[in-house]
């Protein structure tokens, strides 16, 4: 499983990144100090790590200066959003620089951003009793196979990824169909229908008002 370091002072901060980095799949640690971060990864080995920069102990910068020789993948997540703030993050190393506040929607479509350029995704996904071989593309519900069209599919990483957050359409739609949304949701609202017959998901996932969807698992 991709282990993830989440480094931020603020606790409810780390709550929510790792209750929606949990819910995709991935496994989380959270620190609130730079220095606890740097004793983090010296007795852990992690595969990513979001970083803030105004940290008690050590700051962020200095915690990068600490990571960069292990070469491992950084996106600094803080509220300083000015220009010099990000050149300085990037040139330290990072991988990408997310300013506070974000949507998670956005956060975990990052993390796997920087996951795939190291070639560290998470190649099979689980939802219930459907698995995902998101490499092969094949999709099983209780061990037998289930044909998804293309789109179904991207739809179906998306939620898994995103479980129990309520997704916008158009954010599902730019995602899938990579076009931008101009409010005619038919297609969409079709192909979740059809997912939903495919997976026997009429319960699970569910319609958001004046929102999206939303797939409620346990």
């Amino acid at each position: 499983m991709i282990k993830i370091l989440i480094v931020d002072d603020e606790k409810p901060i780390c709550d929510l990144i790792d209750l929606n980095l949990s819910s995709a799949g991935y496994h989380c640690d959270a620190v609130q100090d730079g220095l606890k971060a740097i004793e983090k990864i010296e007795q852990e080995t992690y595969d990513l790590i979001l970083l803030d920069i105004m940290l008690p102990g050590a700051d962020g910068y200095d915690v990068m200066e600490y990571i960069r020789p292990l070469g491992v993948p950084v996106i600094f997540i803080t509220a300083k959003h000015e220009v010099k703030d990000r050149v300085k993050g990037l040139k330290l190393g990072a991988d990408d620089y997310l300013v506070k506040p974000f949507d998670v929607v956005e956060l975990v479509a990052r993390v796997e951003a920087v996951l795939r350029r190291y070639n560290k995704t998470e190649q099979r996904l689980t939802a219930g009793d459907v698995t995902v071989d998101v490499e092969a593309r094949r999709v099983t519900k209780a061990g037998r196979p289930v044909e998804l069209t293309n789109k179904e599919f991207g739809l179906l990483v998306l939620f898994i990824r995103n479980k129990n957050v309520a997704l916008f359409r158009e954010t599902l739609y730019e995602k899938v169909w990579e076009e931008e949304y101009y409010g005619d949701s038919r297609t969409l609202d079709l192909h979740v229908q059809r997912l939903r017959r495919k997976l026997g998901w009429e319960n699970s996932l569910v319609a958001v008002y004046k929102v999206g969807y939303r797939l409620e698992l346990a």
